[in-house]
């Protein structure tokens, strides 16, 4: 039987970088570098990363520079009003189905902290992904079951992703997930035997509400006993204008702030931190 190897996969920097790499960036590396202790990670990029927690965590990773997938680029939308930052999204939709076609192994969204060990079960299984709560479709407005690709498990070559990936130029629709976690749940659906299906608390752990995020970023409780990993959906609240979801945004986020917050999500994190003395750090790093 193929195992999934021991490799971990990251995509990052299909955009231009006009910010330095954060440190939460940094942690989710870090993390699974800690705790997967695999044998090689595999960074993905188009648009090298720069700054303190880029040099720090650069000697870990494999470097590999790729181009922006040629059906994201290709396709064009009836609506003109689609996001920018799904078509960034989308490119690395199919990055990271490439790399665990190409070499298996443990893909994660760098917006994941990695908490304890995943089971050596799961390293005998084709793929692995989970469900995530239901989504909303945002053409039909339908409310439709699905699968996170934010954290995924699979075996060179496996059937699964193979599917997937040869279907998912025809589904990008102009929306942020028809091509990638309800295509997944429609193909899960087909090829059972095909992928094995975790609930959300296994890779996902913190719920995708307003409480939710709330919890995880300003304190409160957070019931992780059954994760392996957590995935912060920093999309929701990164920017400081996004203010639905937190209050929180990503500059708030310092090396400070998580050696001495009581969060969740610096109690977390607080074991990965790196070893930096905040004097020798400028304000905003800090």
């Amino acid at each position: 039987m193929t195992k999934i190897p021991r490799i971990v996969h990251y995509v990052f920097g299909m955009r231009e970088q006009t910010r330095p790499f954060h440190l939460l960036h940094y942690l989710a590396i870090e993390s699974s570098r800690r705790v997967l202790q695999p044998e090689r990670i595999y960074l993905y990029y188009h648009h090298l990363p720069f700054g303190l927690y880029w040099d720090m965590i650069c000697p870990h990773l494999t470097l590999v520079r790729v181009a922006p997938a040629s059906e994201v680029s290709a396709v064009q939308y009836d609506d003109e009003r689609v996001p920018e930052q799904y078509r960034y999204a989308h490119h690395a939709d199919v990055i990271r189905l490439d790399a665990l076609i190409e070499h298996g192994g443990i893909y994660a969204d760098i917006d994941t902290l990695f908490l304890r060990p995943l089971p050596e079960a799961f390293y005998r299984r084709p793929f692995v992904i989970s469900r995530e709560a239901p989504v909303v479709d945002e053409l039909s407005g339908e409310l439709q079951e699905s699968l996170c690709n934010a954290v995924m498990m699979a075996a060179p070559d496996s059937a699964f992703a193979r599917t997937w990936r040869e279907r998912i130029g025809s589904a990008l629709n102009g929306t942020w997930s028809n091509h990638s976690c309800l295509l997944a749940r429609r193909i899960a659906d087909e090829c059972p035997a095909q992928v094995h299906v975790e609930p959300p608390e296994s890779f996902l752990g913190v719920p995708l509400t307003p409480e939710g995020l709330s919890a995880l970023l300003e304190g409160g409780e957070l019931d992780l006993s059954d994760s392996y990993c957590i995935h912060l959906w920093q999309h929701l609240w990164w920017e400081e204008s996004r203010t639905d979801f937190s209050r929180v945004h990503a500059q708030d986020v310092t090396l400070r702030h998580l050696r001495d917050a009581e969060t969740p999500l610096a109690q977390l994190a607080r074991p990965f931190l790196p070893q930096i003395d905040l004097a020798a750090l400028g304000p905003a790093t800090a």
